[in-house]
């Protein structure tokens, strides 16, 4: 059947440009120096333009031509004039009025002068759609296949990770997260008491106006609509969006011009929430894209009903937690406390850490730290019963030995599958002295008030319940001393344990923020928490308890250490010598360290050997020029120290005399019920810092 052309004869002569219009063709002239762009009548049918909109500049172009096709094209031109080439050629698509897309293909020559620089570009510009329906259509259908698939790959992998609702918020409003369902906007909300609510939106221009954040579930707003009536919408453009829903007239800026999507969530046949995408192209969605965009609503729908359930959960188990844990603290005499329990980050689970404070008989006060194994709620379960016991055992006013004793005995007894560890301390505030002993748990550090900060040496046990089965229920004490102005630190490894990250980085972290934070204990706490817990984000829980002895009133803060050796202890001047070792390394005052040694271990022994007592071993920094460390031995006996003169042969009788010959001077005083010993050490200036700076000590 022969075609017919409309207002063409059989025989009537056609000029150019008719042949090239019956051809789907036109032409345009670019005067390169000018900027002006000359598109004939053929071309201005292709652009779907009217010669009233056309102004001759080549950005209004922008109107049919999207972005990424004027790159397409752009880049064919510049390549070109780059090689001084004569002509080019590009495929590219415009967009229709109606917002259809059609194929087009751009052939221009490139005129020179006689410089060899363009000028000017001549050209024809020709329908192509249906030369490359067929190819197109396959890249097409091949590209579209494939980016539904990554786009399910990627939105289901991201929700397979979260867990509460703000993660699976953070996933869908979080880099790429629209662009993972193919839009550029998005809006999620849930029904919650019988209402709509907006949890959660991103690519709007601007928030999410006040009265659209909760409303009925009715037909004015499409996400609402959408829940009540349990079926999808579909629409090409934002025109036809505020037609089918005026309420959104006032916000319609806000909102991408192109298509919209509204799905329902639903998750066991419930709606639980709608989701809205919006895309800032017209478009007419396939039964292939609305398919795959309520399949992807089906993932999000499941996910946040996981989601749901594990806030719940949590919910309940912190509660449970919380409840199990002192509800104050009580105030303690001459002492400041700050307490902080934190949950685990991440997770469904909580853990079995604790702290307590207890007032004790004899205006003493019981501090704790612990943690059981596991984190679920049965640790919680048995953090609760254990927590109690130590309390009930403390609270009887044994010796810290004999309360852990009891404890792990106790916990044996629950017949759990869980041990604890656990520090505990006795304090009296009064005298400064802490009788400390721990159950496998981190022990204590210490900063006093010039910025010293030591982890003294804590002999323990096994952790309670093991120490128990085992039959070594053995929690040896160690009697330290808190100085006027410092302060006590007891933790949970939550602060100090990172996965993959050796412990001792951790412990050196804690030393470096205690020793560089506020004096204040809440401040203080809080700044623990949130560099060393909160920021890199602990997977376990986190319990803190600081201890401040206040200052005496007027009384000067010398840098000072005390410790107490026990008669019975063989171990305890070794770990006297270790102690002092670390603070005078502390206070720069390495020249006289052996000294202070040595003398030390004379002092001690002498305790030890003549009394019938221990011995408490002080050490300070004395202020004034020259710097002098003066270091006393006090035990309970007030027999005074006698200086022999040994013969050679004699096995003892040497350790006042190498006292005598280390110390600039030495002397004894009478202290109470029994006496002191003590000697000074002059240190060469520009070693010891008054301040206290200094490197850190052993941990």
């Amino acid at each position: 059947m022969p075609e017919e052309a409309p207002g063409v004869s059989h025989h009537e002569p056609i000029g150019l440009r008719r042949r090239l219009d019956l051809n789907l063709m036109g032409t345009f002239d670019w005067d390169l120096n000018r900027g002006h762009l000359n598109l004939d009548e053929g071309a201005l049918r292709l652009y779907d333009l009217r010669a009233d909109e056309w102004s001759g500049e080549p950005l209004a172009l922008a109107s049919r031509v999207p972005p990424e096709e004027g790159a397409r094209l752009d880049r064919a031109l510049s390549l070109a004039l780059q090689d001084g080439a004569s002509s080019y050629g590009a495929y590219f698509r415009v967009r229709h009025r109606d917002g259809t897309m059609h194929w087009a293909h751009s052939q221009g020559r490139i005129l020179h002068d006689a410089d060899g620089l363009p000028y000017r570009v001549i050209g024809v510009v020709r329908e192509a759609s249906n030369e490359l329906a067929d190819s197109a259509l396959l890249r097409s259908l091949q590209q579209e296949r494939q980016r539904q698939t990554v786009m399910v790959q990627q939105t289901t992998a991201a929700l397979a990770r979260a867990m509460s609702v703000a993660d699976v918020t953070r996933v869908l409003t979080g880099p790429g997260g629209a662009r993972r369902f193919g839009a550029d906007a998005l809006v999620l909300g849930l029904v919650a008491g019988g209402r709509f609510e907006v949890i959660a939106a991103t690519g709007l221009d601007g928030d999410v106006p006040e009265d659209m954040l909760r409303s009925r579930l009715d037909d004015t707003l499409p996400l609402s609509d959408t829940v009540a009536s349990r079926r999808p919408s579909f629409l090409r453009t934002r025109g036809e969006m505020i037609a089918r829903f005026p309420r959104l007239r006032p916000y319609g800026e806000m909102l991408p011009p192109g298509s919209a999507s509204f799905l329902p969530l639903v998750a066991q046949d419930t709606v639980i929430g709608a989701l809205g995408l919006f895309g800032n192209e017209p478009s007419g969605q396939s039964a292939e894209a609305r398919n795959l965009a309520l399949a992807l609503a089906g993932v999000v729908a499941q996910s946040l009903q996981r989601a749901t359930l594990f806030d719940q959960e949590r919910e309940f188990a912190t509660g449970l937690q919380a409840t199990m844990l002192p509800r104050r603290v009580p105030e303690i005499p001459g002492g400041e406390v700050t307490v902080r329990y934190h949950p685990a980050s991440v997770g469904r689970d909580i853990g079995g850490d604790w702290y307590d404070v207890i007032a004790l008989p004899q205006g003493r006060t019981g501090l704790v730290v612990g943690d059981v194994e596991g984190h679920d709620t049965h640790a919680a379960a048995v953090m609760g019963q254990l927590r109690i016991a130590l309390r009930a055992y403390a609270s009887e006013g044994h010796p810290p030995e004999t309360v852990l004793v009891r404890a792990s005995r106790f916990l044996a007894e629950l017949e759990t599958d869980r041990f604890a560890t656990c520090t505990y301390v006795q304090a009296d505030l009064d005298s400064g002295a802490l009788h400390v002993a721990r159950a496998g748990h981190l022990g204590p550090l210490v900063r006093d008030g010039s910025g010293h900060v030591d982890w003294p040496k804590v002999r323990g046990g096994l952790p309670l319940g093991v120490a128990t089965t085992f039959g070594h229920d053995h929690f040896p004490e160690t009697q330290l001393f808190l100085e006027p102005g410092s302060t006590l630190l007891l933790c949970s490894d939550g602060l100090v344990e990172q996965p993959g990250q050796d412990i001792s980085v951790g412990i050196d972290a804690l030393t470096a923020a205690v020793r560089a934070g506020p004096q204040e204990l809440g401040p203080l706490a809080d700044q623990l928490a949130e560099l060393l817990w909160s920021a890199p984000g602990s997977e376990d829980d986190l319990a803190l308890l600081l201890l401040r002895r206040v200052p005496d009133p007027g009384g000067s803060a010398l840098p000072r250490l005390r410790l107490h050796v026990h008669q019975a202890d063989p171990a305890g001047a070794a770990d006297v010598r270790s102690a002092l070792r670390r603070t005078v390394d502390q206070w720069r005052a390495g020249p006289v360290m052996y000294d202070i040694e040595v003398a030390a271990s004379e002092l001690i022994a002498n305790a030890l050997t003549h009394t019938e007592s221990g011995a408490l071993v002080t050490m300070e920094l004395l202020p004034g020029e020259p710097r002098r460390i003066r270091l006393e031995v006090e035990d309970r006996s007030s027999q005074w120290p006698r200086r022999r003169s040994p013969g050679e042969t004699a096995t003892s009788g040497r350790g006042l005399m190498l006292v005598e010959a280390l110390a600039d001077s030495w002397g004894a005083e009478p202290r109470g019920s029994g006496k002191a010993l003590w000697c000074e050490f002059v240190v060469p200036d520009g070693e010891a810092s008054p301040d206290g700076a200094g490197p850190p000590g052993e941990g």
